[in-house]
């Protein structure tokens, strides 16, 4: 009976020490323990080697608990039949499953969650020695376990879980607290960075409406006064009409033309001899992508076509970077109305503004598949151009249309519905 009870209990510390392991393992912060391998860690590389091959972890763990669990539980049971007959069985059952439940289960996966990066440490060459015995045994039980799977008709592919990367990351972000001040741009950031990958050029490049170009036939003084005047150190010329793009104009090129011999500067040609070789990108070229050609081409500015090869507008690094850390304005920016909030809760916002600048401004989840800007989503929602003083009310806000110029929404007054008026 001695000897029965020695063995459950150095079991029951056998079990504890498996639950511990395996919470401390699983729970182990990965970047301190890269940390502490680049500064020289053996344990600390251990357990790095041992979290790559998670899945055999794991079961050798599993399979080391669950033997020392059902050893101790037929201990268990053979000594309370042979004190109490039948009904040992039941006291058996009762008793050891209290026992691991507190002394193996709860106690030591609390303890192992709260100290994780410590225990990891102190019980890796332990476990490396448990992986490296039970690895054929794990083997046969992998093989046993696919060849059920595939005779049963279940797909599994260890592999699969790699793509949940991103959404890993972006749970992640959005576990951040919310809030105002440094850890909801943080967090904002975080968002755009992983968004690149999913955001077109079309959707963030300056619309050729709003593209300062130049007729390079216009005369001499007005093309130099038009780019000294300019905001903006690149100034696509056109010739004959607006789409067909010559050439794009430095303004630092311009200067160096007119410092060294002002008469190379006399006639369209040399304008556009002077100026760098138009650059077309498709809209549908996603940020990722473009950003990855600007620092392979070394250059800045590009022009979006569309399909038809008709021009869209322009898109630069500073575009790009803007969706990523917010608006980046210098002493030359020209100031536009955005998004204003009223002491009433509302939102004045212009028509230009990106629903993705708006949701990130405003911790809002606007959708942005059908239509890139906040006027966009309302003709989109719509189906009509509206009128000034119409109110719409959609996923959960009321848009009150302020201000129209001929078919372009300039101004709207957003209200969420919690805070918006009853209407009719």
């Amino acid at each position: 009976m001695i000897f029965i009870l020695i063995a459950v209990f150095v079991l029951l510390v056998l079990s504890a020490f498996f639950s511990g392991s395996e919470t401390a393992l699983t729970a182990a912060s990965r970047p301190v323990m890269h940390q502490l391998e680049q500064n020289g860690s053996k344990k600390a590389a251990l357990v790095n080697r041992l979290l790559m091959r998670k899945e055999r972890l794991i079961s050798s763990i599993l399979l080391g608990n669950n033997l020392v669990n059902i050893l101790a539980s037929a201990l268990t049971t053979s000594l309370m039949i042979s004190l109490y007959g039948e009904a040992g069985v039941v006291y058996a059952t009762i008793s050891l499953t209290l026992l691991i439940l507190i002394f193996a289960e709860i106690l030591p996966k609390t303890y192992a969650f709260q100290n994780a990066d410590r225990v990891a440490l102190f019980i890796a060459p332990i476990i490396r020695f448990l992986v490296y015995c039970t690895t054929p045994v794990i083997w046969l039980i992998s093989v046993l376990i696919n060849l059920i799977l595939k005779l049963s008709g279940a797909k599994y592919d260890s592999s699969s879980a790699l793509g949940r990367g991103d959404e890993e990351i972006r749970g992640a972000i959005e576990l951040h607290e919310r809030g105002a001040g440094n850890v909801k741009t943080e967090r904002d950031m975080m968002r755009s960075v992983l968004d690149l990958a999913d955001i077109q050029v079309g959707e963030v490049m300056v619309h050729r409406k709003n593209v300062e170009s130049i007729d390079v036939d216009m005369p001499r003084e007005e093309i130099i006064k038009l780019i000294l005047d300019s905001p903006y150190t690149r100034i696509p010329l056109w010739q004959y009409n607006a789409d067909n793009i010559v050439g794009v104009l430095h303004a630092k090129a311009l200067l160096r033309a007119l410092y060294g011999n002002p008469e190379r500067t006399q006639t369209a040609e040399d304008f556009i001899k002077i100026a760098a070789k138009p650059w077309f990108v498709p809209e549908t070229t996603n940020l990722d992508d473009q950003l990855d050609t600007f620092r392979e081409r070394h250059e800045h500015f590009a022009l979006v076509v569309d399909e038809y090869g008709v021009l869209m507008g322009i898109i630069t690094l500073e575009d790009i970077l803007e969706e990523i850390v917010g608006d980046i304005a210098d002493e030359h920016d020209i100031t536009t109305p955005g998004i204003h909030r009223e002491a009433n809760g509302s939102y004045t916002v212009d028509g230009t503004v990106t629903i993705r600048d708006l949701n990130r401004e405003c911790e809002w989840s606007l959708p942005d598949e059908e239509a890139a800007t906040i006027a966009g989503l309302i003709l989109h929602e719509s189906r009509r151009i509206p009128e000034a003083g119409q109110t719409y009310i959609f996923f959960g806000f009321r848009f009150e249309i302020l201000r129209r110029q001929r078919n372009q929404i300039k101004s709207i007054r957003i209200t969420p519905a919690q805070r918006s008026p009853v209407t009719s």
